[in-house]
């Protein structure tokens, strides 16, 4: 398969309403995740993305082809009282955290979530942070299998349930090569 060249950077004001359909489209698909009837408060997050990053130390990382169409789009939270989930994780520190990944349904397969994870990691090791968090439920086999794969440990500290949907924590800790000395 011909892959096409993939530009990972953050997002800007701009791009937060397309980033927000994604979101909505992709999270509405998921078999077995609440739909937006049952949980609208969640899904009117999802389509006002753009509004977490006024908060301090949020940002939206976003995959885009060479024609700057968004393939895919992700939170990265440097200090997790910003994170915005249920349950305990906004109390964990020395943590950053990432969440809300969407990859556009045509763009899947070719590597796209694991690079924005990826940047997500290497984002936060470069701020010198010991462990990254993360939130998914039974509905995302494939991110949760990435996860795992990628070196992610389940961290029942932080499960939460978000109405009738279980949410799982996990926990990396951070190599810290990208770390530049102070």
């Amino acid at each position: 398969m011909n892959q096409e060249k993939i530009i990972i950077k953050t997002a800007n004001h701009e791009e937060f309403d397309v980033i927000g359909n994604l979101m909505v489209n992709v999270y509405s698909q998921l078999d077995g995740f609440p739909k937006q009837s049952e949980q609208p408060e969640y899904y009117k997050l999802l389509q006002n993305v753009g509004e977490l990053t006024k908060k301090p130390d949020v940002e939206i990382v976003v995959a885009l082809n060479t024609d700057n169409i968004i393939l895919g789009a992700i939170v990265l939270i440097y200090d997790m009282k910003y994170y915005g989930s249920g349950g305990t994780a906004t109390q964990e520190k020395n943590a950053a955290g990432f969440r809300l990944l969407a990859v556009n349904s045509n763009s899947r397969g070719q590597g796209i979530g694991y690079k924005l994870t990826m940047e997500c990691i290497k984002r936060i090791e470069e701020r010198g942070i010991q462990r990254t968090l993360i939130h998914t439920t039974k509905a995302m086999q494939t991110a949760w299998k990435m996860y795992e794969k990628i070196g992610f440990k389940r961290y029942e500290n932080i499960d939460f349930m978000q109405g009738d949907l279980a949410v799982f924590g996990f926990q990396m800790k951070n190599n810290l090569t990208y770390c530049i000395p102070v």
